[in-house]
């Protein structure tokens, strides 16, 4: 239960964040493009990578993430779950696409992401249809 409160708390600070993204992007840049939801998504899968990175390479090391989180998986779980997750779910999306490319799987990664992309537009469509289709 611990760990669902540390995701929860991380993910409405990111949505929080994303909102606040798309906002500005709108007000500045206007609505003919979507320039928030890009900006989160490349920010996002960026912060993602620094902060697997960054994981992988001193979460161990005591001090400040003990400090704060208790514990390097508290920090992943915060701060890649919860906070880029409620940012933008394309971090982890480019995250699993990376880890299945660098396993040696590309075709499996290629696949990951054709299929994520056409099928999620798909299931959206569908959506769409369904509920104009009933209303």
């Amino acid at each position: 239960m611990n760990h669902l409160l540390i995701v929860a708390a991380g993910g409405a600070i990111g949505a929080g964040l994303r909102h606040l993204v798309g906002l500005g992007a709108l007000r500045f840049l206007g609505s003919a493009f979507p320039a928030g939801t890009m900006t989160v998504n490349i920010a996002g899968s960026f912060l993602m990578g620094a902060l697997v990175a960054w994981l992988a390479l001193k979460a161990d090391i005591t001090g400040w993430p003990g400090m704060v989180f208790g514990s390097g998986q508290n920090m992943r779980l915060f701060l890649a779950t919860g906070l880029l997750g409620g940012f933008t779910t394309f971090s982890a999306f480019s995250l699993d696409a990376l880890l299945l490319w660098e396993r040696g799987e590309a075709g499996m990664a290629a696949l990951y992401v054709l299929g994520s992309v056409v099928l999620s537009l798909a299931g959206l469509f569908a959506g769409l249809a369904l509920v104009r289709a009933l209303i």
